[in-house]
């Protein structure tokens, strides 16, 4: 089955999902925005609102500061892909509970593996953990290139907490204008750090992207980061 085909079942695969109780109370599966051929991949924590409401995500007043933030750093309609670590939006806009994740993660991984960005973005302290794994605050994770088997990842706030704290803003744009120089620099056969098309190893000790013993998906909560109150268009 060629990656079209693939792309097609696996969204089918995700509209019908039911495999956790957030499909209770959704409105729309939000499965992504952007490119299938993306080199950056920007991974968040869970629809809002408006994403709920909209089937996409980011598209609340933290998607638009985003969306500001790429398009400033020049990076164009083909150069990223964004999705979440659920696809179904949490009550109150609470935090993913780790079973909910572990549901939703195998898709995930799927949809890297189709798309097998040379960047990954972790926007969050959720996503990071999920993905990381690492036991540290967003705040300190930030800024700093991870590798695993090849795939280079960017920890970085998620946009809502720049609505709240606008000191963060220049932190995160620092943080993503690093990931567009590095995509632009693998793109140049300059950068020989990638092993682009590898099995995408997030974890040290696990399978590729996953927790030790879990079915494929990648990792499990952190920092409180972006819970219960936060604006509910937060991502």
């Amino acid at each position: 089955m060629d990656t079209a085909n693939q792309w097609r079942a696996l969204s089918d695969e995700i509209a019908r999902c039911n495999r956790c109780r957030l499909c209770e109370g959704r409105r729309n599966v939000v499965v992504g925005r952007g490119s299938l051929a993306a080199g950056a991949m920007l991974v968040g924590e869970g629809p809002g609102e408006q994403e709920d409401i909209q089937g996409l995500p980011f598209v609340g007043r933290a998607g638009k500061l985003l969306d500001l933030a790429l398009e400033g750093l020049m990076y164009g309609p083909d150069d990223f892909y964004i999705a979440n670590i659920v696809k179904c939006r949490p009550p109150g806009n609470r935090a993913p509970l780790d079973d909910e994740a572990e549901a939703c993660l195998p898709f995930l991984r799927r949809q890297f593996m189709l798309i097998k960005p040379a960047v990954l973005v972790c926007m969050g302290a959720t996503a990071a953990k999920h993905i990381i794994g690492k036991e540290r605050t967003i705040t300190k994770l930030r800024g700093e290139w991870m590798e695993r088997k090849g795939w280079l990842i960017m920890p970085t706030f998620h946009p809502a907490a720049l609505l709240r704290d606008e000191s963060k803003k220049a932190l995160m744009w620092h943080d993503l204008k690093k990931a567009k120089q590095r995509l632009d620099s693998v793109r140049a056969g300059a950068d020989p750090g990638l092993r682009a098309g590898a099995e995408p190893g997030f974890r040290a000790g696990a399978e590729p992207g996953l927790r030790a013993g879990a079915e494929p998906g990648l990792r499990a909560g952190v920092e409180p980061g972006l819970r219960a109150g936060d604006s509910p268009q937060k991502r």
